[in-house]
């Protein structure tokens, strides 16, 4: 279990400035979403945690700053599912899965039977078994998007960074790999933050969200309190329609403009 912490987060590229003194803390067992248009700034914020970009102010699990640590502590505490990962092809599915286990496995020494047992439970939960065998190059995009996500959640990190973990996926796996990781959360004690354009599920699964914008965070809250049809016009610029259930989801309904 683990809390990661942000503090005066700032990033830049080439000099311009992607993220401008990011604020937050997460706690172990908690799932922050980040929100918000295409170039908000969401992405890079992951990628800082997860130790990839440099950056002023802190970032830090448990106190410890993500710069100060091994690569193979990283790996023992972050998994990352990138928005793009590079997936070797010629590799089959039950290897790239054993990927995870790496900061486990000692030098020239074979997976344990609990490895075994982590990846053969992943991949069932996450309806890859039959596709143990296969190359990953034959994969469709939505089988290698589970195929990512399996790899990440093989890893046992207390810490879970997702950049869009269903853009590629239809509406079933999508649910079944989001109830996953929300079920590991709950079960684990997991640490997860992921950046969703998709915001009823933003809004579903996620205890709270923050929205960026340029860079910034310009609201946060649980799903009733973000979003909301005036900020979404606001900050999206888009006309919707913001739906309360019973049970307290909210759905995002985007409307059409009307023609003349």
């Amino acid at each position: 279990m683990s809390t990661l912490g942000f503090c005066d987060l700032t990033i830049s590229y080439d000099g311009d400035c992607a993220v401008k003194s990011f604020n937050n803390l997460v706690n172990s067992g908690e799932w922050l979403c980040l929100i918000g248009p295409n170039g908000a700034g969401k992405s890079s914020v992951l990628r800082a945690a997860a130790g990839l970009v440099k950056y002023s102010g802190s970032v830090a699990i448990d106190q410890k700053e993500i710069p100060t640590t091994s690569a193979k502590w990283r790996a023992q505490h972050i998994a990352y599912v990138p928005q793009t990962p590079l997936i070797p092809a010629e590799m089959t599915v039950y290897e790239y899965v054993l990927l995870g286990r790496n900061p486990y496995i000692k030098h020239f020494a074979s997976e344990t039977t609990q490895d075994i047992d982590v990846i053969e439970k992943v991949m069932t939960r996450l309806d890859l078994t039959q596709f143990a065998k296969r190359m990953v190059g034959t994969l469709s995009g939505g089988e290698r998007q589970r195929l990512v996500i399996a790899r990440a959640l093989a890893q046992e990190a207390p810490v879970l960074l997702l950049d869009e973990p269903t853009a590629a996926l239809d509406i079933g796996h999508q649910q079944q790999a989001l109830e996953l990781v929300d079920a590991l959360r709950r079960e684990q004690g997991l640490t997860v933050i992921s950046a969703m354009h998709d915001l009823t599920l933003a809004g579903l699964y996620a205890d709270r969200l923050v929205l960026m914008h340029h860079g910034a965070c310009v609201a946060s809250g649980n799903a009733q309190n973000v979003l909301r049809s005036e900020i979404l016009a606001e900050f999206y610029g888009v006309s919707a329609r913001v739906h309360h259930e019973p049970d307290g989801t909210v759905v995002v309904i985007p409307q059409r403009s009307s023609s003349n």
